[in-house]
């Protein structure tokens, strides 16, 4: 709003159907908000969220929050009886069309740093969806943060290439909104379209995997802001040579914010973020430990008490079970991904993204997913599903496992894929990589495009 008083004619949004002036964004979230409170919407009620254009979508968002109720971001196509089973026993107001604009008197805003101001899902790479409730400070207290890590400001022009329903994107839209910039949200990776919005984009949010791709041909694109699993070394050096600056982070949808590299020295604690590594219970994970936090940003929980992988420990340090080697302040945080996706193969535990990092650079490899399929004797072997259209032969593949990787960790099976299906935030979906291999070893007709490389 402050935005809308100060530069009206500032373009706020721009989505695949429309654009938006800061001027006309406020006026369109305050005649919603109206729309909503005659619908009964308003303090202390969820506003269930699913529309399939985005610039609508963040009307939505901003017109449930003006009127002191908590915007539920899920999928355009759920009907009203998937919304009563992710949502639980909160019944939302359900808002699967554009709100109209309703005239009438002004709104007015009093936002509280402690309000229940966003829910979103979270089922990472594996799980059901359950909806990560967070206040209104644990998001917007850490936006002048990110502004002093990433440079962007009110002049610049943010591209959000993913689904809004993805908390790594929405994140990057509110942020961009709140700073006063101009957000780009075609509402999903654009393809075709991608070249022509990196010649008015300055900055960019997205996964480790798409960087590449906007390196290719960076246009006007200056800093590239990105979250989720560990950036490959040579990536780095590849923006750097294209004059584009990288800010990677480490965080989840339940923690916000936990560590951050904008120079490539590693990992370090994001402002306000302490950071323990400790030992694990199950002595088979050798030297590596979980990872807790304490922080001002984390999530208040899950929406309904549904079950999921956030811990307390009453003293205000929490964990969502992902593992890292032994960590001292002052030094990188080294991530080793989420103890529940270790593999136990003969007495050894493997660590799947330490696998993945290594075969990812095999010419042809897209993307891999590294998992464990069962063994009548070693429990499990590993096992590597290969993103690519024409997969280098197997040969190839196990000379590299060969040369870098020890025995253990090396795949004694070897699968392909076109294409990995994946999470709305783009990581592989390891739980529906696992379904289809899990539906091949059984001898069911599974997926026809996953077969086996020999």
């Amino acid at each position: 709003m402050s935005h809308a008083a100060e530069r009206p004619a500032r373009l706020a949004v721009r989505g695949p159907l429309s654009e938006l002036t800061y001027e006309e964004l406020a006026d369109k979230i305050e005649g919603a908000a109206r729309h909503l409170l005659d619908r009964g919407a308003g303090p202390g009620t969820l506003v269930g969220i699913g529309l399939a254009d985005p610039v609508e979508l963040l009307v939505a968002v901003l017109a449930a929050d003006l009127a002191g109720a908590t915007p539920l971001v899920g999928d355009h196509t759920w009907d009203a009886a998937r919304w009563a089973g992710v949502a639980g026993a909160e019944a939302p107001v359900l808002v699967n069309e554009p709100l109209p604009d309703v005239a009438g008197a002004p709104v007015r805003h009093d936002p509280r740093p402690g309000d229940r101001a966003w829910a979103c899902f979270s089922s990472g790479s594996t799980g059901r969806p359950r909806a990560v409730v967070r206040s209104r400070e644990s998001w917007t207290a850490s936006y002048p943060h990110l502004n002093d890590l990433t440079g962007i400001g009110p002049d610049d022009v943010v591209l959000v290439p993913g689904p809004l329903l993805s908390s790594l994107y929405s994140f990057a839209a509110l942020h961009a909104l709140a700073t006063g910039a101009t957000a780009m949200v075609p509402g999903r990776w654009p393809g075709g379209s991608l070249d022509a919005l990196l010649d008015e984009a300055t900055a960019v949010h997205l996964v480790p995997h798409r960087l590449p791709d906007v390196l290719d041909r960076p246009g006007s694109l200056r800093t590239a802001v990105v979250g989720g699993a560990a950036l490959d070394p040579d990536v780095r050096g590849l923006a750097a040579r294209a004059g584009v600056r990288v800010v990677a982070y480490y965080g989840a949808t339940e923690l916000s914010f936990v560590a951050v590299d904008a120079d490539g020295g590693g990992l370090r604690p994001f402002p306000g973020v302490q950071i323990e590594v400790r030992a694990m219970e199950s002595p088979a994970e050798g030297s590596l430990g979980e990872v807790w936090v304490r922080s001002p940003w984390l999530a208040e929980g899950y929406l309904g008490g549904a079950a999921g992988p956030l811990r307390r420990d009453g003293a205000g340090w929490v964990s969502v079970g992902d593992v890292a080697e032994p960590y001292r302040e002052g030094e990188p945080l080294r991530l080793r991904g989420r103890g529940g996706g270790a593999i136990q193969t003969g007495g050894a535990t493997v660590v799947p993204e330490d696998v993945e990092e290594v075969l990812r650079k095999v010419p042809g490899v897209g993307d891999i997913v590294v998992v464990g399929s069962p063994h009548p004797s070693l429990g499990a072997v590993v096992t590597a599903i290969i993103e690519a259209g024409a997969p280098p032969s197997r040969a190839l593949l196990e000379a590299t496992a060969r040369g870098r990787l020890d025995v253990a960790q090396r795949p004694r099976r070897w699968y392909a894929l076109p294409s990995l299906p994946r999470t709305g935030t783009g990581k592989p979906a390891r739980a529906q990589v696992e379904a289809l291999l899990a539906a091949q070893l059984a001898g069911r007709p599974g997926d026809a495009e996953l077969r086996r490389l020999v």
